[in-house]
């Protein structure tokens, strides 16, 4: 998915500056974004005063949208650089198109994992017959210096591993929970995990003290350590954590999201991840020139331009252990 903001605004991430090293519980509010003409997301991640958890630098929750007479999902073809896109859903089907040939419909429990490595474009749509909602999130993952020039891939992967407990069943999306595995290539250690709770359901889900976490609502009512977390928004608990108390109010479907906290500093525009303003100013400059990214090829309509760059450098900041 594409970051459609026309007036685009570096982010600077990564290194330990943001990274809190104790248990918090940090309630993060969305900001909402039009995603071209039909749907509406909103934007846990960049957010103001947390920019990552671990390598998972953009996140962005849409529906449940009504879009039986609409023609839901419209995302031109666009490039990404030097990240991962997750799509996952919980209702409705997308079609992803990219610069490799790739056409693959994801529909809901599906994991769609897309590698842009040094340079992939893709396009995004619901096809013309299509479910009545349309319900999920869209994810980006920092790929580290060692893989960021990677060729670019797409997965997709049918059959994910769940972990259980008494009223949890979570999906694996990425990365490793309670000794579960995800089947998609992940390059720094990471977990994402779907989580559906029963309501009235009381239970605790191991984790991994170095790492630091984060939970996304994305349906019904939940606590998440005793913090009530609705739908929409997300939930940042830092590091030292081995256990996370959960409670479901009613039934209930949150994203939990974790890694080790990412050292390098980063530069993130538009849909490009780098670590200089002169790596995103010449990925633009490839882009409205028609090089590198390849051609999405099948897709009804224009491919995205590039918004201008801004008038200050773009430097990445932050600090490194």
């Amino acid at each position: 998915m594409s970051n459609l903001d026309r007036q685009a605004t570096p982010s600077v991430c990564g290194g330990r500056g943001f990274v809190v090293a104790e248990p918090v519980r940090e309630l993060l509010a969305p900001r909402r974004v039009q995603l071209g003409e039909s749907t509406e997301v909103r934007r846990l991640l960049p957010n103001l005063g947390r920019r990552m958890v671990g390598a998972w630098a953009f996140v962005d929750h849409y529906g449940p949208d009504d879009i039986a007479d609409e023609p839901g999902m419209q995302v031109p073809p666009h490039p990404h650089m030097g990240l991962q896109t997750v799509s996952w859903l919980h209702d409705g089907e997308v079609l992803h198109r990219d610069s490799l040939g790739s056409l693959q419909t994801v529909r809901p429990r599906e994991l769609g994992l897309m590698t842009s490595g040094r340079a992939i474009s893709h396009s995004e749509e619901s096809p013309k017959e299509h479910a009545r909602f349309l319900h999920g999130a869209q994810l980006w993952v920092a790929l580290p210096d060692a893989h960021r020039h990677v060729e670019p891939h797409f997965q997709h992967h049918v059959d994910l591993p769940v972990v259980t407990a008494p009223g949890l069943s979570a999906t694996v999306i990425l990365g490793e929970l309670d000794g579960a595995a995800s089947p998609g290539t992940a390059y720094t250690p990471i977990v994402g995990a779907d989580l559906s709770l029963t309501g009235g359901a009381e239970t605790r889900l191991p984790l991994d003290p170095d790492f630091e976490y984060a939970v996304l609502s994305m349906s019904g009512e939940a606590e998440v350590d005793g913090v009530p977390v609705l739908p929409g928004s997300m939930l940042y608990l830092g590091c030292g954590r081995t256990e996370l108390p959960l409670r479901a109010v009613s039934d209930a479907g949150l994203m939990l999201l974790g890694g080790e906290p990412f050292e390098e500093e980063l530069v993130m525009f538009w849909n490009f991840i780098a670590r200089s303003g002169e790596e995103i100013a010449q990925a633009r400059n490839d882009w409205e020139k028609g090089s590198r990214f390849g051609e999405v090829r099948g897709y009804d309509g224009a491919r995205l331009s590039a918004p201008p760059l801004p008038t200050t450098p773009l430097k990445p900041r932050g600090r490194v252990r």
